[in-house]
């Protein structure tokens, strides 16, 4: 790259080099929700060695999560489904079939009990809290966690392939720091778990740009603003299939800009489900790489602490482009649009190039439509009587968690969560070899 593309990437406030961290945890990918089920969990691995072919690495920290514990969970999920989930087993189904009934999880629903459920529970959990800690502690600009995003678990139900909702327990970190924090979901979906979580708090507000009308979850209207004390402060943008880059960043930058100038949030949390993206096997909208990404390269322009996350995504290969090449935006690193070679390279077949070209497909957005609800959300912000102040007086402690015997590795949370910070390294132990990286 010549000198003057580099001075041209970098330019800009928005555009400084940003302090990146990545957490990603080998044994994730290796979780099967079954053969006929859409969500995959070997997408991450696909993106995890596109971000170690295109070296992204090498511009990062990188780290490997500790396991979230039970107290961790309860933190907003109740005791006794927690409990479930850390008991249950494709093994024992039979004894707990009344409680897989309340807990909406089995069989008959979208969240099946697979080998090692409450595992990967842990995992994608682990790297969400985690990250948040790091920028708690002001040690990174940017957090990565792509195995979590899982929006739709409630506090005692599993939900739309959720089971445990690592964004709430991770904006419950960040509010133990910040006043504010803002929650954008760009999913399909409706992020209808961290919505309801936060429904009636001004200290979150929670922004989702979704599909409405038939289809899951059927929530998010235009008029779901809020309760109590958090009247005003959850803004739900109901879209129609087809959406182009255009036409999202139509409504998306404005209203962005407006919650950024009203509530002033001290961290931002970005659910990057890439099931928006074209040719999604769920999703209906009408994205390319660019477009989607172009909503994390405008909130990094806030320079705003700034936690991405992954979600929903059902192709598989496209989700892997996807949140590769927006680890090379959060980096403010180009990255060819040839896919280099890999473990998974046949993936991406027959093309091999990075970014995906739209559909032709009708956009049922039009610009009526987009502009109504635009106003609408803008009225709706503006009417906001101004960013609610919070007094701070002792700032939670992290939770306690000791590492396993013999993971000492150099890490600066080796042992245990300090109770006089806030955060440390909660035993996420750094990757600091290439070797260590690869191992998946």
């Amino acid at each position: 790259m010549s000198n003057l593309a580099l001075q041209n990437t970098n330019s800009g406030p928005g555009n400084a080099k940003k302090r990146v961290s990545y957490f990603y945890h080998s044994e994730v990918g290796h979780h099967y929700y079954g053969p006929a089920h859409p969500m995959k969990p070997h997408r991450l691995k696909l993106a995890h060695h596109l971000i170690l072919s295109y070296g992204l690495y090498q511009k990062m920290e990188c780290y490997r999560p500790h396991l979230a514990s039970a107290n961790e969970m309860t933190a907003f999920h109740s005791e006794d489904y927690i409990s479930f989930l850390s008991r249950i087993t494709p093994d024992n189904l039979r004894n707990f079939s009344t409680q897989m009934s309340k807990f909406n999880a089995g069989e008959f629903t979208d969240c099946p009990v697979f080998d090692n459920l409450y595992e990967f529970t842990q995992i994608y959990t682990g790297c969400s809290i985690d990250a948040a800690i790091k920028l708690n502690n002001d040690a990174s600009d940017i957090a990565i966690n792509w195995s979590g995003g899982l929006h739709h678990a409630k506090k005692s139900e599993a939900s739309g392939f959720c089971y445990v909702n690592d964004i709430v327990l991770a904006i419950l970190e960040l509010l133990k720091v910040h006043s504010r924090v803002l929650y954008i979901d760009i999913d399909i979906h409706h992020g209808d778990g961290v919505e309801e979580a936060f429904y009636c708090t001004d200290r979150v507000m929670t922004a989702s740009f979704h599909k409405y009308g038939d289809f899951f979850p059927g929530t998010g209207g235009l008029k779901d603003t809020g309760a109590r004390e958090g009247a005003g402060y959850s803004v739900n943008c109901p879209l129609n299939g087809g959406m182009t880059d255009d036409a999202y960043e139509q409504v998306f930058k404005p209203v962005m800009n407006k919650i950024m100038e009203v509530f002033k949030p001290g961290a931002v949390v970005l659910q990057c489900g890439a099931d928006s993206l074209t040719g999604d096997r769920l999703g209906c909208f009408n994205l390319s790489l660019k477009g989607h990404a172009e909503c994390v390269r405008h909130m990094k322009s806030f320079n705003v602490p700034l936690l991405l996350l992954g979600g929903g995504g059902y192709t598989i290969r496209n989700v892997a482009r996807c949140w590769a090449y927006e680890t090379s935006v959060a980096l403010n690193a180009e990255i060819s649009n040839d896919i280099p070679y890999n473990d998974y390279f046949e993936y991406f077949s027959p093309c091999f190039k990075l970014h995906l070209t739209p559909a032709p497909q009708e956009n049922l957005n039009t610009d009526d439509t987009i502009s109504a609800v635009r106003t609408e959300i803008l009225q709706q912000l503006q009417n906001l009587q101004g960013a609610p102040s919070v007094q701070f007086q002792d700032v939670p402690p992290p939770f306690m968690t000791k590492q396993e015997e013999g993971g000492n590795d150099g890490g600066i949370g080796d042992d245990v969560r300090p109770t006089h910070t806030v955060g440390g390294e909660v035993g996420s132990s750094a990757k600091e070899h290439e070797s260590e990286m690869m191992v998946d």
